[in-house]
């Protein structure tokens, strides 16, 4: 499919979808801006998460079993209790 810019759009954004009518009215030039912004400025901080993601996934693919995170060892080891349980929610003829 052909990369076609939006005139007005900001460099380095192109549209690589079909342009149908209306979309004018949802990226506008500054829309596309807003994104182009949040695209460059997190761009190094997505592609460290994806990296991580990676690394972690070969960790398991090689037999590393998930484990729960050491900072929530407190939270899980509590003693703790939850209220009961409200009697709407015993009739089974109400639904959430």
């Amino acid at each position: 499919m052909a990369v076609r810019r939006q005139s007005g759009s900001p460099a380095g954004v192109d549209i690589r979808a079909p342009l149908l009518e209306g979309f004018e009215d949802i990226l506008t030039p500054e829309a596309l801006a807003f994104v182009a912004d949040l695209a460059r400025r997190f761009s190094a901080r997505v592609s460290g998460l994806l990296e991580a993601r990676a690394d972690r996934q070969a960790a398991i693919d090689a037999g590393q079993m998930p484990d729960f995170l050491a900072a929530t060892r407190s939270i899980r080891e509590a003693a703790w209790q939850v209220t009961e349980v409200p009697a709407d929610l015993w009739d089974r003829r109400v639904e959430i």
